[in-house]
């Protein structure tokens, strides 16, 4: 493949996951149809079909597109940490804060697990809050536990608390009663 058409199949690609990210973000999933993308976009349906096979598949597309975001955000505060308890608690807050976010919140914490159920997404979450765990513990920062199930503890009660949050009427008053939960939670795990 030359590179002019390698960048064109981007370029489509890119043009229908904006496209399609600013509709879900503000009319909803089952508010949008694969006209308002490709119209937006400049493109055809076919174009949508062919690379993406269908408007779950683009949808699919676009909550990666969000995890990844979310994933750099939520890494670059680990890497940019003092220490590295204060770097895994900023990151859980910081997931919560995210509840916030209108396209998190319609796309990735609504929309997502209604349409696409469990894309995976969660387990390299839970992965990634595993290795910080063993670290931790490694250092002796939190006490030694079964660095799994911590996880998966840890990230349950992350998403239902987003999920709450994103929920309501009034989101920052929940976010406020969500991040004051979890300072509870993770004053728990401290040594």
């Amino acid at each position: 493949m030359t590179r002019a058409r390698a960048e064109m199949i981007e370029d489509t690609r890119a043009r229908l996951i904006a496209s399609a990210r600013q509709a879900f973000a503000t009319q909803g999933y089952a508010n949008t149809s694969m006209d308002d993308f490709t119209a937006r976009a400049g493109l055809t349906r076919g174009a949508l079909y062919h690379h993406f096979g269908d408007k779950k598949g683009l949808l699919a597309a676009v909550v990666a597109q969000l995890d990844s975001e979310m994933d750099t955000r939520l890494q670059h505060i680990t890497e940019q940490a003092q220490d590295p308890w204060d770097g895994f608690c900023e990151r859980c807050r910081t997931y919560l804060r995210m509840a916030q976010d209108d396209e998190i919140q319609r796309i990735v914490l609504q929309d997502a697990p209604a349409v696409l159920g469990d894309t995976g997404s969660q387990q390299h979450c839970v992965a990634s809050l595993r290795q910080l765990l063993e670290g931790l513990m490694q250092a002796g920062a939190i006490e030694q536990g079964p660095s799994i199930a911590l996880a998966q503890l840890i990230n349950g009660s992350l998403v239902n608390t987003a999920l709450w949050i994103a929920r309501d009427e009034h989101p920052g008053d929940r976010l406020a009663e969500g991040l004051q939960g979890l300072e509870l939670l993770l004053r728990g795990l401290k040594q």
